[in-house]
């Protein structure tokens, strides 16, 4: 069996036995899976085992792949996931679907403006990302001004506020990766309540939380879409500049 096809069916396991074990439905829980720095016929082959979303972190790569893969656009659903620089927006705005790792107004207003461009295409979907762990390297906002910014957001014209994404320190510890995965809950949670009555909010229903070495923490703890990339293409032996 093809090791792509194999992987998918072992992630999805994981994924199955994961969210029965927080007494969750499956599929509750989406795989988006991350194809960065993998050829288009990688994300061929998933597509063919049934897997339709995938994440990309570098603009010009994963603009390179859609467009390899134009002709199988109905089938497929691109999320970018990786740092967005302003000057990237536009061709973000172009070809994305999904924009998981909005971290100041000022990009999401440049998405908004941009994707009003493309009277063909939908609403952008959008996800704030927080820095649960304060990590100096990581992009996010922290999680105390998480509520201002989607406030802000979901007042914006052809984009959708769907939720909010964390990247938590690595750590190999179970009890410590659900503590992370806690925190970012209840932000979400608090975000939601605090802002129920308000339309902007009406599809806020996205926790985009959980990898290849953490997943079955972040389901616990109320993950609706894990970023899976080594576990179903494997290791990679490409470092992008």
């Amino acid at each position: 069996m093809n090791s792509i096809i194999a992987n998918l069916m072992q992630v999805r396991q994981r994924i199955e036995l994961a969210a029965l074990a927080a007494k969750r439905e499956p599929e509750d829980v989406e795989l988006l899976a991350v194809s960065k720095t993998f050829p288009a016929s990688a994300i061929e082959e998933a597509m063919h085992a049934g897997q339709s979303a995938f994440g990309e972190n570098y603009v010009q790569e994963g603009i390179e792949k859609i467009v390899q893969l134009a002709k199988l656009r109905p089938w497929l659903v691109w999320h970018f996931i990786g740092p967005l620089q302003s000057n990237k927006t536009r061709e973000v705005a172009e070809h994305f679907d999904w924009v998981h790792s909005i971290d100041r107004l000022k990009i999401a207003e440049r998405l908004s403006t941009q994707r009003g461009e493309f009277s063909d295409l939908a609403p952008l979907q959008l996800c704030v990302q927080v820095n649960v762990s304060a990590e100096d390297s990581k992009s996010g906002v922290a999680l105390a001004e998480a509520k201002a910014l989607c406030q802000e957001i979901a007042k914006l014209p052809n984009v959708i506020l769907r939720g909010l994404m964390a990247i938590p320190a690595p750590n190999a510890d179970p009890a410590l990766q659900r503590q992370a995965f806690t925190a970012v809950r209840d932000c979400f949670i608090g975000i939601l309540a605090a802002n129920s009555a308000d339309l902007g909010f009406q599809f806020f229903d996205t926790l985009s939380m959980g990898m290849s070495d953490d997943l079955e923490s972040a389901i616990a703890e109320g993950s609706t879409m894990v970023r899976v990339g080594t576990a179903i293409f494997g290791k990679r032996d490409k470092i992008h500049p």
